[in-house]
């Protein structure tokens, strides 16, 4: 009897525990036989296994028992990431490799029948997770992980964490070999955690004709991570505008591009050609609240959590499922989001910021002066209800954006670039996180009163606003950050008046009871 032991990694959310692959060979009727709460991809790793084992030129045991354990036998596994592992076991257990350097090493992969290494969803997670339980334990380096080449160039995205990326079985068995062969068939890959942001050209700001409170209104989102929703009828602009947002924002720094890539690595949609660059997800109208928050067996993240550190684009905002907009109250409070299930709870973060379009009524056409509106007033009352008032109470800039005459648009001269606009939103963000540590739209109890800084009259003003509009605490919050931002792109130390009044007018676009 033999027994080998190969340690793997799975997906747990956006954790990566380790695995313990355990394959035993036993006398007696040929089996192949694979336990460890494994999901169908994984059972059918025995076919893939044998076929490239045999496909290689390499030794099966056909007339053994095969017993492959999973351990811990508690934790789901699922996708084909256990056929490299599986097939390092079984010739570790036949005596075909040195058990000594296999221990040395994590392996990921799937495996073609002719034994070629296929990409495997969740490298960077992997890397991140066997960097940082060797951190932790205080040890030595920590053990190296073999991918297919693909994925070891995303996990080489962490520091820290040593990588080999392989293209075919064959390169993992000839490094591994009893006669101690040195392992040429592996590529170390360096870490690149250093890597440049990618440059991708943006759309420019000046491109919008008019529209130039609409355009303040997205400085002022931008400078201070806030939630921003544009009203008005169809063509004024408002997707343009949405467009040419990701300019104003500056790159992601290095914590927040690994989380980000993370999230994405885990669902198979990491890009590196967008290394440090804000991803922006627009999911369609049409999409569920398991779309949106993620879901399905085992859970994985959904639109918000795939949109962190990034932007979330909502059009036409009142077409969504009420489920599906009213799940993203949560998450813009909290900065992650919770999905439980029966066995199992996975934790994801959802720190994104909200865009959102919407038409102000069903045909599109309340209160544009060019063009007459044929809803009746229940039609818009109940179009502009969709959006219930706790939602529309966590979006802190609401503006319009109105139709704009053919003659005025024609006149209108160019405004301001995106780069005029980025610079002075990157020295208000400075100056909030030299102030503070955080952005505006983070504030929140007892620092948001230390460093909102309010004068006597401004909030005096501010308090007989909320009262005349009946707003809730959240409400007055929300305004005291919006302003505090404004306050910040002016250069201003204090929190004054004009810096209110601008703040409570970016409130008062939909008035829709709660």
């Amino acid at each position: 009897m033999s027994l080998a032991l190969v340690r793997s990694r799975a997906l747990d959310g956006l954790r990566a525990p380790e695995i313990t692959v355990e394959v035993h060979l036993a006398n007696g009727l040929p089996a192949f036989t694979l336990v460890g709460l494994a999901d169908t991809e994984v059972k059918e790793a025995r076919e893939r296994v044998r076929a490239a084992l045999a496909n290689c030129g390499l030794d099966f045991p056909f007339n053994k028992r095969i017993t492959v354990n999973l351990a811990p036998a508690d934790l789901p596994k699922e996708s084909g990431r256990f056929d490299l592992p599986i097939a390092i076991g079984i010739l570790t257990a036949m005596g075909q490799l040195d058990a000594e350097r296999v221990a040395a090493f994590e392996f990921a992969g799937e495996l073609s029948l002719g034994g070629e290494l296929r990409p495997v969803r969740g490298a960077l997670p992997m890397a991140l997770a066997l960097h940082r339980t060797a951190v932790q334990a205080g040890e030595g380096p920590p053990r190296a992980l073999v991918l297919p080449a693909s994925s070891a160039r995303e996990a080489a995205l962490v520091n820290g964490a040593p990588l080999y990326g392989a293209a075919h079985l064959m390169d993992v068995v000839n490094a591994l070999r009893v006669e101690g062969a040195e392992p040429g068939g592996l590529v170390r890959m360096v870490a690149e955690g250093g890597l440049a942001p990618s440059a991708i050209g943006q759309p420019d700001l000046r491109d919008v004709k008019g529209q130039s409170a609409a355009k303040r209104a997205l400085e002022v989102a931008a400078a201070g991570r806030h939630s921003l929703l544009m009203v008005g009828p169809p063509g004024t602009g408002k997707s343009m505008l949405v467009q040419r947002f990701p300019g104003l924002l500056p790159p992601l720094d290095q914590e927040e591009a690994l989380e980000s890539a993370a999230v994405l690595s885990l669902a198979g949609h990491f890009d590196p050609s967008r290394w440090m660059q804000r991803v922006m997800r627009s999911p369609h109208h049409s999409a569920s609240a398991v779309a949106m928050v993620g879901g399905g067996s085992p859970p994985r993240p959904g639109e918000i959590s795939l949109a962190h550190h990034g932007l979330l684009f909502l059009d036409e905002l009142p077409e969504f499922p009420r489920a599906a907009l009213e799940a993203l109250r949560e998450p813009l409070e909290t900065g992650h989001i919770t999905i439980s299930r029966a066995v199992r709870r996975h934790d994801f973060p959802a720190r994104f910021q909200l865009l959102a379009a919407m038409n102000p009524c069903p045909c599109g056409h309340f209160g544009n002066p060019l063009k007459s509106c044929r809803c009746t007033p229940e039609q818009v009352t109940r179009y502009q209800s969709r959006l219930s008032g706790p939602l529309l109470d966590r979006i802190d800039v609401q503006v319009d954006v109105p139709m704009v005459a053919p003659e005025v648009l024609a006149r209108s001269p160019d405004g301001e670039s995106t780069a005029e606009v980025a610079e002075r939103v990157a020295a208000a963000r400075a100056r909030q996180l030299g102030r503070q540590g955080v952005l505006n739209a983070s504030l929140e109890g007892a620092a948001l009163t230390e460093h909102a800084r309010v004068h006597a009259d401004a909030m005096a003003f501010l308090q007989a606003a909320c009262g005349r509009l009946g707003w809730s605490g959240r409400s007055f919050h929300r305004v005291l950050r919006l302003a505090r931002t404004i306050a910040d792109l002016g250069g201003a130390a204090d929190v004054l008046t004009a810096h209110v009044a601008e703040a409570i007018q970016y409130r008062r676009v939909l008035q829709v009871a709660s």
